[in-house]
């Protein structure tokens, strides 16, 4: 099913109403309003909420696990020393002695290879295009302000890296800000992605981009703030050979704040987003072409659609809503999904602590 919202079905390829992004009162209708113009437009769809909680409350999944997350209600968490989520065991450069670099040139040369490595990032560093991060890898930030502008890290048949505590900002076109291809074992933490919402949606490219057959993520605790484009996980539709059955992503703990959309959008793959604080977007959680979702203790602020399952690709998505605060965002739930337990152990602290928490805990400068 398709709608004139935000077509498109590569990367590059999302058409944008460029009136309603730059009129920024405009953008920011009602959500009740915008949720029922979605609804209106794609018609046929199975669920379609503009409610403050989820509609699919009562449809919870009644799993011992599940029953332990939600009591767990009294102690917030904080930063973690390894991954939860599909991420879980990745371990990066262990404890292999750190090498500071101050240099765009020293940096490339310490992030070369697969040996066991971890790198510290001090200053803030200005490229063009990306840099390849080898296997066995730890990247971290010095300090909060540290990381690379104007370009940012692929991880390209990589195997077992981390990514902590860098800023990284304006992404020109083609590269992202972080883009992990073809690679498995990756968390992705404390991280502050940004750009600014000055020029059109192509000028910068996306801040976190997931492709490629790609496997075994954690994406946790990182701001990303002022893009159009903002998390891309699975980059075509016509991609099903090489992404089916990989794929497998967590996002927990990230603060999405006027991200315009892909928050994240997702093929394929297998998607665990829990404990979000999404604000200013007019599409959150897309998931599409047969992808199974589950969004989870989540909070949606000035949102026009939280979730959509039956945008812009031949093949609609599956999500599974439970725990959410939808601040009066609109939900598009065309197919509801089979994933409701994930593979791995986790507490998700309710939706109504997570914007303190998130807020005062994700980006650079809290580890």
């Amino acid at each position: 099913m398709r709608s004139t919202h935000d077509l498109g079905t590569t990367d590059d390829d999302d058409v944008i109403d460029v009136t309603r992004v730059t009129a920024r009162d405009r953008r920011r209708l009602t959500a009740v309003a915008a949720g029922v113009t979605a609804a209106l437009a794609l018609g046929g769809l199975s669920t379609v909420s503009a409610h403050g909680t989820d509609s699919a409350d009562s449809a919870r999944s009644d799993s011992a696990h599940t029953a332990a997350a939600r009591s767990a209600t009294g102690t917030r968490p904080t930063a973690e020393t390894t991954p939860i989520g599909f991420g879980a065991g990745t371990t990066g450069g262990g404890n292999a002695t750190a090498t500071t670099v101050t240099s765009l040139d020293a940096f490339k040369a310490a992030v070369t290879g697969d040996k066991a490595k971890v790198v510290r990032v001090s200053g803030l560093i200005s490229l063009t295009g990306q840099v390849d991060i080898g296997s066995n890898t730890t990247v971290l930030g010095v300090g909060s302000g540290s990381g690379f502008t104007g370009g940012g890290l692929r991880l390209k048949e990589s195997t077992n890296v981390i990514v902590r505590n860098l800023a990284i900002s304006k992404p020109r076109k083609p590269s992202d800000g972080i883009t992990v291809q073809k690679s498995t074992k990756v968390w992705i933490d404390h991280n502050t992605f940004s750009a600014d919402r000055d020029h059109d949606k192509d000028y910068y490219d996306g801040l976190l981009d997931i492709n490629h057959g790609s496997d075994n993520i954690t994406v946790s605790w990182n701001k990303f703030a002022d893009h159009f484009k903002g998390s891309l996980v699975g980059h075509s539709d016509n991609n099903a050979s090489e992404d089916t059955g990989h794929l497998k992503v967590t996002y927990h703990h990230n603060w999405f704040s006027d991200v315009y959309s892909r928050i994240p959008s997702l093929r394929f793959g297998t998607g665990h987003f829990y404990d979000n604080y999404v604000q200013g977007a007019e599409t959150g959680v897309h998931s599409r072409m047969g992808a199974q979702t589950l969004v989870e203790n989540n909070v949606f602020r000035d949102t026009e659609v939280a979730v959509t399952t039956s945008r812009d690709s031949d093949v609609d998505g599956y999500a599974v809503l439970r725990g959410n605060d939808l601040g009066g965002a609109a939900t598009e739930i065309s197919r509801t999904g089979s994933f409701t337990t994930p593979p791995y152990a986790y507490t998700a602290e309710p939706a109504s602590s997570v914007v303190s928490t998130v807020t005062a805990q994700a980006g650079t400068g809290k580890l």
